[in-house]
């Protein structure tokens, strides 16, 4: 924008508390986050003398700046959403639910393939919850799997594995927010710390193998064991796709994703694998992406899956879905922009925290703690971590703050992810009771205890990471904790049941 950043104080903390005041109010982060850049621009112009107009206007320059610097971002994210659209309407998940009902025949492995189905589609929790829950909702019906238990099988491997895998619409928004921490790289260094994602998946499988339930979701598991054998669905079958079809596209995604970052960062010019990738890694998963596009083309229209217009009209809707993310993101970037670029708020926050000498050892369970409130509180774990990861950076940025930076950005994405996991008017949640065909409220009732125990197990890991520093210890400590709770509670409801 060409203007020299200020030094605006206390003022300088008013745009963050703003968006995060007025989502708590409102529910809504789009207008809350608007609102905050506006604020910031208004402290921006009363302090150097400029008019209200002006703050208009740097609203815009700043967001139309940000999208200039994350241009490759926005076209991976509309190629990815076309993506989904496509594969979805392809047939491929009809066809992959057939395939797999005629081998899955007990519970546990129904539980199991919907959670390892959950672990293999990363790259969008969207996606993730439609394609898993259109593929195994036939398939758990038949094995007397409660559509409760589906929906939370569905949510818990929805946001939280897309949360820790590097190539992925979520990655990709996270190393934006964190570039001046190291952007992708630092992405990737905070997935030992992103505690409530690895728990969640651990207690996924410990539930699905001891086939264990307790609360309301053990209740509604119990009413669907008596309720016999589910009536077949009545399904429209528009598409006669097959598993190729599910499964080429998104292969190559992964693997065209991978060699596109290489590519692009001077792997293949004698660069090391490790920097190349983290040199443009949103070019190379637009690559990736692009590619997966090209490759279901080439696999839908000579077979007539769908004709020339039926894959362009996806590509478009493909790309309508995309734009609440979009949203969000630009509004975030903005938002980070003018604290960090024009008010100063990271060498306020800095001295502030110096000054009362905050223990820093604290830091990563008091942010999972409050990420986890707004979360919840805004339904968005994307407006979260888009408010507070600049500021948990910001903070961090002494010499004592650098060394718990890493498992407090973690924590941040973590308590972002279990509020988002756990409100009722979260998209997330909102699309793992659609896939599943559940009663929404009941949805969020019955999943409910299982997150909240792995958040709590996950404040004690954040102390242990907040004074060790160590991810090793740290994961170790919080399995172990929350694997001997579970025990715990698995042993007094048989004897209960005695």
């Amino acid at each position: 924008m060409g203007l020299e950043m200020i030094e605006a104080g206390w003022l300088s903390i008013l745009p963050p508390l703003i968006a995060i005041t007025l989502a708590l109010l409102s529910k809504e982060v789009y207008s809350s986050l608007f609102l905050g850049i506006f604020s910031g621009m208004c402290v921006y112009c009363f302090c150097t003398n400029r008019n209200i107009l002006q703050a208009v206007t740097y609203v815009f320059d700043m967001m139309a700046g940000k999208i200039g610097e994350n241009g490759y971002m926005i076209i991976f994210l509309v190629l990815l959403g076309s993506l989904v659209v496509i594969v979805t309407r392809s047939g491929g998940s009809d066809a992959y639910g057939q395939w797999a009902g005629k081998r899955i025949k007990k519970k546990t492995s129904a539980k199991l393939g919907t959670a390892l189905l959950g672990l293999l589609i990363f790259v969008d929790d969207g996606f993730n919850c439609l394609t898993v829950g259109t593929v195994m909702r036939p398939i758990t019906d038949k094995c007397r799997i409660s559509r409760e238990k589906l929906a939370y099988l569905l949510d818990a491997t929805a946001a939280p594995v897309c949360i820790i895998a590097p190539i992925s619409s979520w990655a990709v928004a996270v190393a934006s927010e964190v570039e001046e921490a190291g952007g992708l790289n630092a992405f990737v260094r905070t997935i030992p710390y992103n505690l409530y994602a690895l728990l969640t998946i651990v207690m996924v499988f410990f539930l699905s193998i001891t086939d264990f339930d307790f609360g309301p979701m053990k209740k509604a598991e119990a009413l669907r064991e008596q309720a016999g054998p589910a009536a077949a669905e009545e399904t429209v079958k528009k598409k006669k796709g097959t598993v190729l079809d599910l499964a080429l596209p998104v292969v190559t995604l992964i693997v065209c994703a991978i060699l596109g970052m290489a590519y692009v960062g001077g792997f293949f010019e004698g660069k090391a694998f490790t920097e190349a990738i983290g040199e443009n890694p949103t070019a190379g998963l637009t690559l990736g992406t692009f590619a997966a596009l090209l490759v279901a083309l080439l696999l839908y229209l000579p077979r007539r899956i769908m004709n020339l217009r039926e894959f362009m009209t996806g590509v478009i809707d493909g790309i309508k879905t995309m734009i609440p993310a979009l949203t969000i993101l630009i509004l975030a970037w903005a938002l980070g922009g003018v604290c960090r670029e024009m008010i100063g708020t990271g060498i306020f926050v800095s001295n502030f925290v110096n000054a009362v000498n905050l223990p820093f050892e604290f830091l990563p369970a008091i942010v999972f703690a409050v990420a986890a409130f707004l979360s919840f509180s805004m339904g968005t774990a994307w407006g979260t971590f888009g408010i507070l990861l600049p500021i948990v950076s910001m903070m961090c940025t002494g010499t004592q703050g650098a060394a718990v930076l890493i498992p407090a950005l973690g924590a941040t994405l973590a308590g972002s992810v279990y509020g988002d996991h756990c409100s009722p008017i979260s998209d997330t949640t909102i699309l793992a009771s659609t896939g599943a065909q559940c009663e929404h409220l009941r949805h969020v009732e019955t999943q409910l205890p299982y997150a909240t125990l792995v958040a709590l197990v996950c404040f004690v890991g954040y102390l242990v990471a907040g004074f060790t520093g160590n991810a090793w210890i740290t994961v170790t400590a919080s399995v172990a904790l929350l694997l001997g709770i579970l025990g715990i509670i698995a042993y007094r409801e048989k004897e209960r049941n005695r």
